[in-house]
């Protein structure tokens, strides 16, 4: 789990589950419905089958990355608050 906060990491993990789900059942359903037409219709209609899910993954994965940016920016603002606490004891 990427998150550290258990109760939103998990929730945010199963969804990502749950839309690598929708991925592939979007996949296999349209390649196996359009297969009898033709092998080039097929891949496409899963390709365009594919696009719900992916289109979930991408705004979880994107959830994710902000989680964790703006953790990484809390971090660097308190070490920073520090620094500066540590220079202005110097100084003075």
């Amino acid at each position: 789990m990427r998150l550290g906060e258990r109760p939103l990491g998990f929730i945010v993990n199963f969804l990502l589950g749950v839309a690598w789900a929708f991925v592939l059942i979007g996949v296999t359903t349209s390649f196996f419905s359009f297969y009898g037409t033709s092998i080039l219709s097929a891949i496409i209609y899963a390709l365009i089958g594919a696009l719900p899910g992916m289109v979930a993954v991408l705004l979880l994965e994107y959830i994710i990355t902000s989680k964790e940016q703006y953790e990484e920016l809390r971090k660097q603002t308190q070490l920073l608050e520090k620094l500066l606490a540590a220079q202005e004891q110097k100084n003075t």
